[in-house]
């Protein structure tokens, strides 16, 4: 056979160089895969290809023996692969077409688990040294084999990704473009769905460092669902390194972010090994080279997190890290003695190819069976299968030992849902490989910190984004939300529902109304525009409607913020009755949880930890999760700013802010939803508003606080007085500036010295009838004059008077005409727009607009720098947005603090620290909410709504002893260069013996020939 092939090998530089190959082909063919070996077929084909005569017939000959010998073949023409890819950039065409046939064949024919053999030999022609053909047939290579082994070109793209960078700056047009297919084919393999969108961004951003500021902040804004492994890591890496490399330091900080949060989300440390020796040198020049302190922080965390990674889990990667010597030995064990029978060339193979499988985590028995056991038949067929079956069993169980997490023991009942996945949201890392086990009938109760990804991981199994979650086809699962798109804000709520797509073709109208009348809507309210609905009757419509969509699966997040106590109560008794259906709740209601769940699914560590029991049986196993009964039990604290010097007001029981005889009916109502509603606050008012939903409570807050006008009746407020409003959807204050920071969105509101969300406020709009009548013409000692505006204001007995400055006139012919008199004329707007103005100039005292300050003063609100600063609202949880809502309405340290379901999305650590920071305040505080554990905590006083009246009940005795108000000033403060300042106190009046003293001491000083100023004080 030999000497066969020999003759045949000669024929190859001649004109029978294509019959030559063919039967060199069969020969091996005839002769079994052990010719190859025997005859020393691969030296024989590296030598006739280095031959310029016989290397056109060797391509051929390769490609014939790949076609007739399959995929045993491999092992021994792997030796070959050099040598064809050197022909590649041959002169002759002929015979760079026939490289590329033969190399295409091989690629095609050979076994996926091979490509960690074959990669190193492509890496060899893409070096600059190489012919720019050779480069462009291995980039082309690449993009087959993202086709025909894209597991095995995932897992290598740690390789791939800088090899392929270095094409891209390649000189050659022809280079440059396959290099860009090449790493975009490479980079769809990478098995993380997350990033697949952002994949061309992602190859553009590597060929224009230009594009890195935006590449990185998009990342940023990324959920992530899936695990990240190694493949994902190698395709976001390079734009980390390129990210910390940034000259803006905003950049750095958020790429090291990422990458401190990327790291804790690897679960296996095999996979960010190889980026280790990359990222940690860049991390330490920016923790040490970076001229912001924060930036040094956040980089110094990164780099510590990645040591552990390498140091302090060096034997978890040991333990799972699979070696050919190791599998050697093992077969060496089982076969006892028979692997000496297979010829060494396809021993060594098959070991090396069973750890690829396994360091590849390719666990299926049928693919082992079918790939390994027929290199080893010498040893006997099923002796070679029962040991790679034994191999592989030991293989995956010692991994799994290595990586998997404590296990928990759960309830029984068929599973509808069992999955273990992770979950980020950009630059945070929320859940890292965690279990997921949900079962038919049962009620899950979500609980974890504001900021811990409860509602991020609601929305991403309703956008069927979870790793291993049963798809819709399978499993219906709704999310229940309460917010309205605008757009729909017209539609009869009947018609909102009828027209919900999944119900358009099942569900007929009628159907439709009789669920929303057995949830209590009337035929007025089935006809009213779902924008009109209060926060309560919307939370209503949303549950009637996922209750028609007959859900396997309920998705409730804050089901019963805006309900009142008799629809709260209805929703228990709802959900309780639910057999087959199964509920995931969001809610930190806990009387409504305790009632609800029958498991609690808590955060910890980054896991999903399962407690069987509702919320009383979890608090006795973590009694560190007291806080979720006891609001005094919380473990953080809110500090609100105190409202500052008001003046007139002496005693904190003075009233501040009236509503008399007031009344208000909506222009498309018959009745009047106030009457008659007289009521005062004061600086130590603690109110709460109740009644049923739609009673009209917040339209009354809304006159109060002069968003809205009355129909009748006035309000009156303190000249001085300032207002932090915080609506029932707290999210409206936001909804423009998704794309600030919590920080940039205060600076925005206050930049022209009041608060622009102030400026809408009806109190402060005139109106058409209004300006007509403040354009007639007034007589001022004898003179026609016409308004043009109110310029400022000085004190005036016990009230004021104003400057008014005359249209057409200098303003040296302002006049200052008393209050009483501008109100008569009809310029109340213009004293109330004039009033704002300085009651925000008072507040904004000594409190400079600056980032730093900004910043610490969300602190105060439990909102950390990362979020307030470095966060885009948009990414923010609901919890993050309320506390941003709250700190931008406390910046002008308001007297009075008037809250409309402060509790929804907070969760309890949080109601707990708001609880305090309201018995501490200095100002008063008014709120609207459902949750009587923190109202009854909090509020004496307590005004119900109903039937159109305000009964006010729990007022202060106005014979008690009157409580003075204390004026506490801020001692220091931050300017715009970080300067810290010390704010001089505020002088107060001495007393008549005080001012005899200094009298005294002042004609002494004179009687010495001291000079002394009138103006002087003290001695």
């Amino acid at each position: 056979m030999a000497d066969q092939l020999a003759a045949e090998f000669q024929k190859l530089s001649t004109d029978e160089r294509s019959t030559a190959a063919i039967e060199v082909a069969t020969a091996c063919k005839s002769g079994g895969v052990a010719t190859l070996q025997s005859a020393a077929v691969a030296e024989k084909l590296i030598a006739a290809m280095a031959d310029t005569a016989s290397k056109e017939g060797a391509l051929a000959a390769f490609k014939e023996i790949v076609d007739a010998c399959g995929l045993t073949s491999e092992a021994y023409l792997l030796p070959v692969l050099p040598s064809i890819i050197n022909l590649l950039g041959d002169k002759k065409a002929e015979v760079r077409d026939g490289a590329n046939a033969a190399l295409s064949t091989f690629l095609t024919m050979m076994c996926a688990f091979t490509t960690p053999m074959v990669l190193p030999h492509l890496f060899g022609g893409m070096e600059q040294s190489k012919n720019w053909q050779v480069k462009v047939g291995c980039l082309n290579a690449l993009v087959t084999l993202s086709k025909t082994a894209p597991r095995a070109i995932g897992c290598g793209l740690s390789d791939i990704v800088p090899a392929v960078t270095d094409c891209m700056a390649d000189a050659k047009v022809q280079v440059k473009t396959a290099a860009s297919e090449a790493m975009t084919a490479t980079f769809l393999v990478n098995g993380n769905r997350d990033i697949e969108s952002f994949i061309p961004t992602l190859v553009s951003c590597i060929e224009r460092p230009s594009e890195v500021a935006e590449c990185i902040h998009k990342l940023a804004a990324t959920t992530f669902v899936q695990s990240v492994e190694s493949a994902p890591l190698a395709i976001i890496v390079p734009l980390l390194l390129r990210g910390l490399r940034e000259r803006q330091t905003a950049i750095k900080r958020k790429a090291a972010v990422i990458v401190d949060n990327m790291a804790k989300l690897v679960e296996n440390p095999l996979d960010a090994a190889p980026f280790l020796p990359k990222l940690m040198p860049e991390l330490t020049k920016v923790s040490e080279e970076v001229a912001d302190p924060d930036c040094r922080k956040v980089a110094a965390g990164a780099l510590l997190t990645l040591q552990r990674i390498g140091e302090g889990r060096q034997m978890d990667i040991n333990a799972v890290l699979v070696t050919s010597e190791d599998v050697q030995a093992r077969y060496a064990v089982l076969l006892a003695g028979k692997e000496k029978a297979v010829d060494e060339v396809s021993f060594t193979h098959v070991c090396g190819l069973a750890a690829a499988m396994a360091n590849m985590r390719s666990w299926e028995p049928d693919d082992w069976v079918a790939i390994l056991p027929p290199y080893m038949e010498a040893a006997g067929k099923d002796a070679a299968i029962a040991a790679t079956r034994t191999i592989l069993g030991n293989l995956e169980e010692a991994y799994y030992k290595a990586t998997s997490g404590d296990q928990q023991d759960e309830e029984g009942g068929e599973d509808l849902c069992n999955c273990e996945f992770s979950l980020a949201y950009g630059a945070k890392i929320l859940l890292n490989m965690a279990r997921m086990r949900l079962k038919k009938g049962k009620r899950y109760g979500l609980c974890g910190p504001n900021g811990a990804g409860k509602s991020t991981l609601m929305r991403a199994i309703a956008n069927g984004q979870v790793e291993g979650f049963p798809p819709a086809t399978e499993l219906k699962t709704v999310y229940v939300e309460h917010d309205i798109d605008s757009e729909d804000a017209d539609t009869p709520s009947a018609d909102y529902v009828a027209q919900t797509p999944d119900l358009k073709l099942t569900t007929s109208r009628e159907d439709v109304v009789t669920m929303l009348k057995s949830v209590g809507f009337s035929d007025e309210y089935l006809a009213k525009p779902v924008g009109t609905l209060s926060g309560g009757w919307k939370m209503k419509l949303a549950l009637a409607r996922a209750i028609l969509q007959k859900a396997q699966i309920l998705l409730l997040d804050e089901p019963t913020n805006h309900l009142d106590t008799t629809n709260v109560a209805w929703l228990i008794n709802y959900l309780v009755t639910l057999k087959d259906v199964t509920c995931m709740v969001v809610s930190h209601d806990s009387g409504f949880l305790d009632k609800v769940c029958t498991s609690i699914v808590h955060y910890e560590n980054r896991k999903l930890r399962f407690y069987l029991g509702n919320l009383s049986e979890f608090v006795k196993v973590k009694p560190e999760a007291k806080s979720y009964y006891e609001l005094s039990a919380t473990t953080i604290g809110f500090q609100f700013p105190e409202p500052g010097f008001l003046e007139g007001v002496k005693t904190k029981d003075k009233a501040i802010l009236k509503m008399m005889k007031v009344g208000f009916k909506w222009p498309i109502n018959t009745v009047n939803t106030l009457n008659d509603v007289s009521i005062y606050c004061t600086l130590s008012s603690r109110v709460v508003v109740l009644g049923a939903n739609g009673a009209g409570k917040s339209t009354m807050i809304k006159i109060l606080t002069g968003e809205m006008e009355p129909t009748t009746g006035t309000v009156w407020k303190h000249p001085n007085l300032r207002i932090a409003y915080v609506a029932q959807h707290a999210f409206f204050h936001l909804e423009e500036h998704l794309e600030k920071t919590a920080n940039q969105y205060i600076q925005w509101r206050y930049a022209t010295g009041e608060d622009r969300e102030s400026l809408g406020k009806v109190d402060r709009k005139i109106s058409d009838e209004e300006r007509k009548k403040m354009e007639a013409v007034i007589v001022i000692d004898g003179v026609k004059r016409v308004v043009e505006k109110v310029c400022g204001r000085r004190k005036l007995k016990s009230s004021y008077e104003y400057e008014v400055q005359w249209l057409n006139c200098h303003p040296d012919e302002n006049s200052w005409i008393p209050r009483d008199e501008l109100e008569d004329m009809g310029f109340a707007k213009m004293i109330a727009d004039c009033d704002a103005k300085e009651a925000a100039a008072a507040g904004l005292f000594a409190k400079p607009l600056t980032s730093a300050n900004v910043s610490k003063h969300l602190e105060l609100f439990g909102l950390e720098n990362e979020f307030s600063t470095h966060s885009l609202l948009r990414g923010l949880s609901g919890g993050q947005k309320v506390k941003t809502v709250l700190g931008a309405a406390m910046w002008n340290n308001p007297h009075m603090l008037v809250l409309d379901e402060p509790t929804n999305y907070l969760d309890r650590d949080s109601l707990g620290a708001l609880a305090q920071a309201i018995r501490d305040y200095g100002g008063g505080v008014i709120m609207i909410t459902h949750h009587h554990e923190f109202s009854d905590a909090l509020c004496g006083e307590k005004w119900l709504v109903a039937d159109g009246k305000l009964t006010p009940t729990g007022q202060a005795n106005p014979n008690a002893l009157k409580e003075k108000v204390e004026f506490k000033q801020e001692e220091e403060t931050t300017d715009a260069y970080g300067n810290v300042i010390k704010i001089k106190a505020r002088k107060m009046k001495m007393t008549n013996k005080e001012k005899k003293a200094a009298e005294k001491i002042r004609k002494a000083r004179k009687e010495r020939g001291e000079v002394v100023t009138d103006s002087e004080e003290d001695a």
